[in-house]
């Protein structure tokens, strides 16, 4: 676990994701038009349209909104949008591994402020193809709070999970990008209360920081970065102790 999970689900405890809705919603509707147009509008047929939708609803993004952006994308609209997918690789402090993702209309202007972000934040982006190796991509569904360990994992395992790993008072089941959906609704059907359920880029090895300046320093870059209109998501291989993330994200 990169512990960037550990990370996304504090804040959204601090409701710091209802403090950004508006933004949130606006990249939430970026992925199902760009899903929509490269993948088609139907969600049966197209599993990541499938999943942007259904993160959509897990932030209680409205159904209007939803049904637009895929008309967007399917070309249905007169006001849709050719957004493009980027990625860009870089360090942050203490030698951690960032990938980020990006859709973005205009190439130069999302470079430029992502260089931006690292140089202001003590990290530097590198060439591609410079830490894409350290992650592999996953479907990751987080779960915590009051659950049974078996009970979980036998449920993550009648719907095809890889596997069910605990970090702390958490724990992530672990899936293929296509087995997603029935790992989810696996754990539906089990009575599983889950917090987010998403494809990531799951990091292969990890760099522990236990000292608190450090991940203040590396919590500040992951914010500016996401803060961006343009980047959709941010991965690190860092591995933060709950008990330093909770100090370190007041």
């Amino acid at each position: 676990m990169s512990g960037h999970s550990k990370w996304s689900s504090i804040k959204h405890k601090k409701g710091a994701a209802d403090a950004k809705r508006g933004k949130l919603f606006s990249k939430l509707s970026r992925a199902i038009i760009v899903a929509a147009r490269e993948g088609g509008p139907d969600p049966d047929g197209n599993a990541t349209l499938a999943t942007a939708i259904q993160k959509a609803r897990d932030n209680s993004m409205p159904k209007d909104n939803i049904e637009r952006a895929i008309a967007r994308g399917a070309g249905t609209s007169s006001d849709g949008d050719a957004y493009e997918h980027i990625t860009y690789e870089g360090y942050g402090p203490s030698g951690v591994a960032l990938f980020v993702e990006a859709l973005t209309d205009n190439r130069n202007r999302t470079a430029s402020d992502v260089r931006h972000i690292f140089t202001k934040n003590d990290g530097s982006l590198g060439e591609s193809g410079s830490v894409a190796w350290l992650f592999e991509r996953k479907g990751v569904i987080l779960v915590a709070g009051s659950v049974d360990e078996d009970e979980l994992t036998l449920a993550a395992a009648d719907g095809g999970a890889e596997d069910v790993v605990r970090e702390g008072s958490s724990f992530e089941v672990i899936s293929t990008p296509d087995d997603l959906q029935a790992v989810r609704q696996a754990l539906e059907a089990a009575g599983i209360a889950y917090e987010s359920a998403d494809l990531t880029m799951l990091p292969k090895t990890t760099v522990a920081i236990e000292d608190e300046s450090a991940a203040k320093k590396l919590l500040r870059l992951l914010d500016a970065l996401e803060e961006n209109d343009d980047v959709q998501d941010v991965y690190a291989n860092f591995d933060i102790p709950e008990r330093v993330l909770e100090t370190a994200a007041t």
